[in-house]
């Protein structure tokens, strides 16, 4: 089976998690960069890595790696690729998007028309055509420039994977589906463990938790740009559905909760986990933060709460975190982790954070703070093996 250069972009900040991901999968990293693994496999690796990844943004296959410091040599690496062993006669074909960074080509307009240009002409030369009719699949292209090193990738995921299908009815600004996975897998939170979110919003939090403890691939129930790609057969991506489906438990017992203030949010949660099919291990609930609670203790508080950003909300902002700790310090040997933009969160929470983890939602710069409980003792040796250690 012929072997592939795979990229797949995240958020900056996820790097060693989907790195962790990718390697539970089998498959190599070959290189590390800021927002972006690489990683060697065949169509299999592509069809895996868009169905199961959960901190993804898409999966790229690079045909491309060369350096270019001129539009002359942008165009004749292009040219340079092999795009009929990718892109049929009629296929459509374009670049989505282009960035450079730290590089002597900067214009991304610019690096989408000699791109397009250059494929262009080195199709011309295979099809014996001058001209394209472009209506067949799709083959939507991404370039990267950094330091003039350009990565081209075909696109094989389409609409981002953080797009997983279920979340139908939003809060305002939520969080994405793929940051919110990685959220708890930097903690150590696992199926059997309590977990809450007290600012649950439409539940992106608790549903993700509840994908991960039923072992619900993210992208089971969606469509992929490269599914209809002749290069990939199509009995792949019925293998990584029926591995899917099979790995799937909805008997495990959970303890997921997400509160809202808002009934409006509480009612698009249950919406939200019922589209996930995962209602059954959530229980959501119209709560304030001031009224959190549980009997039992090490769980988790895992939240994205208001940040304030706006005029006159740092006083309320303010309330909000000190209502949070107070709970927070009354829950017996629970943990916390909270992402917020808001640099005073320490100080309202009135108390310092055993990590500070700085992760950029979007373009805006956040923290994920990591205020640690007590470990619970290992109910048998299983337990110590499978622990994934740390002060939790």
């Amino acid at each position: 089976m012929e072997k592939y250069k795979i990229m797949v972009p995240c958020h900056f900040g996820m790097e060693a998690v989907l790195k962790k991901e990718i390697i539970a999968l089998g498959y190599e990293i070959t290189e590390v960069m800021d927002g972006r693994v690489i990683f060697a496999g065949g169509a299999d690796a592509i069809v895996r890595a868009n169905v199961f990844l959960r901190t993804a943004e898409r999966v790229l296959l690079i045909a491309g790696d060369f350096t270019a410091a001129t539009f002359d040599e942008l165009f004749e690496g292009i040219r340079a690729i092999d795009w009929p062993a990718y892109i049929p006669e009629n296929g459509k074909f374009w670049v989505t998007k282009a960035s450079s960074v730290k590089s002597k080509l900067f214009s991304p307009s610019d690096i989408q028309s000699i791109v397009k240009k250059a494929m262009v002409e080195r199709m011309k030369g295979s099809y014996k055509t001058d001209w394209f009719k472009e209506d067949g699949d799709s083959y939507p292209l991404r370039v990267f420039i950094n330091k003039d090193r350009v990565l081209v990738g075909l696109d094989t995921t389409g609409e981002s994977l953080h797009k997983r299908g279920y979340r139908k009815l939003v809060s305002h600004a939520p969080l994405a589906e793929n940051l919110a996975a990685g959220l708890i897998m930097l903690t150590p939170w696992k199926a059997d463990r309590i977990l809450v979110d007290p600012f649950c919003g439409c539940g992106t939090i608790p549903i993700e938790a509840a994908l991960m403890a039923a072992n619900i691939a993210p992208g089971m129930n969606r469509e992929f740009t490269a599914e209809s790609w002749g290069f990939i057969p199509k009995k792949v991506w019925y293998e990584a559905i029926d591995e899917a489906n099979d790995a799937i438990d909805m008997n495990v017992e959970t303890d997921i909760q997400g509160y809202d203030i808002d009934d409006e949010m509480i009612k698009a949660a249950r919406e939200n986990a019922a589209m996930a099919g995962v209602d059954r291990l959530i229980h959501f609930q119209r709560r304030p933060v001031s009224q959190l609670s549980h009997p039992k203790k090490y769980g988790f508080i895992v939240t994205n709460p208001p940040y304030g950003e706006r005029i006159g909300e740092k006083d309320e902002i303010a309330g909000i975190y000190k209502e949070l700790a107070d709970r927070y310090a009354a829950l017996d040997s629970w943990s916390a982790f909270v992402i917020t933009a808001t640099e005073d969160a320490e100080k309202f929470m009135g108390r310092r954070a055993d990590k500070n983890r700085k992760i950029y939602n979007g373009m805006m710069k956040t923290y994920f703070y990591q205020f640690n409980g007590p470990k619970p003792a290992p109910r048998n040796k299983s337990d110590v093996s499978t622990d994934r250690g740390g002060k939790t």
